[in-house]
């Protein structure tokens, strides 16, 4: 995709409706402005991993990613962007966002699905042979089953820059509801007063039952005292 840029040479003042951008590689640093509309459009559509063509009017026009987005949080636009130069037919490193297809076992059950890395480094072999995203099937994972870098199929030719080790995705247990939530404090609560000799085994029991409070069976301060 081609974005018309002017060429700048440092702080003057831009146009109304550019913004600032730079792109470099190796020690080069090439700035320029660009169209805020038309890049934010670009971005939406292609986001990191697309190739853009920055064509600088009187000058020259090479292949480029985006790098880094700067944001104006009040005004949610963005205010300067980081561009990488890129060679045809030379690998790139790059993050390519990691999306799940399937319905997991572990879903089935209750559980679920965590995308732990939303971006998985990669390097392709050349820029227009990056992934637009990687693709992982959870059908097969049950809860407590994980999928790591390594045991991911990228497309070919496009190698792993993560560690094998790290973990891209989870399925996690149930998520427990308020009662339940409050049930399991409770029964931590009532095994510390046992443990402690606050109160019997049989009182304990009879709390976790729903047949009696942790008021009802706590001695009160004069039995205490009297003890």
């Amino acid at each position: 995709m081609e974005l018309k840029a002017i060429a700048r040479t440092g702080q003057e003042k831009l146009s109304e409706g550019y913004m600032p951008a730079v792109a470099y590689h190796q020690g080069t640093n090439v700035m320029f402005a660009i169209e805020r509309k038309a890049f934010d459009r670009a971005f939406r559509q292609q986001g990191k991993t697309g190739l853009f063509d920055i064509a600088i009017e009187g000058g020259e026009t090479f292949p480029a990613l985006v790098k880094a987005v700067q944001m104006d949080k009040r005004k949610r636009e963005a205010i300067h962007a980081d561009f990488l130069m890129v060679t045809y037919g030379e690998p790139v490193q790059v993050d390519v966002p990691v999306h799940t297809t399937g319905k997991s076992q572990g879903e089935i059950m209750g559980g679920l699905v965590d995308v732990v890395v939303h971006n998985l480094s990669v390097i392709a072999p050349g820029p227009r042979r990056i992934p637009t995203e990687i693709a992982v099937d959870v059908t097969k994972l049950n809860i407590g089953d994980h999928v790591k870098a390594g045991d991911i199929a990228l497309p070919d030719g496009v190698k792993l820059a993560s560690d094998a080790d790290l973990t891209v995705i989870s399925v996690l247990p149930p998520r427990l509801s308020e009662g339940e939530a409050a049930a399991e404090q409770q029964a931590a609560q009532v095994a510390g007063l046992v443990a402690a000799g606050e109160i019997s085994a049989e009182a304990a029991e009879a709390v976790l039952e729903g047949d009696a409070t942790l008021e009802d069976v706590k001695p009160t301060s004069e039995e205490t005292a009297a003890e």
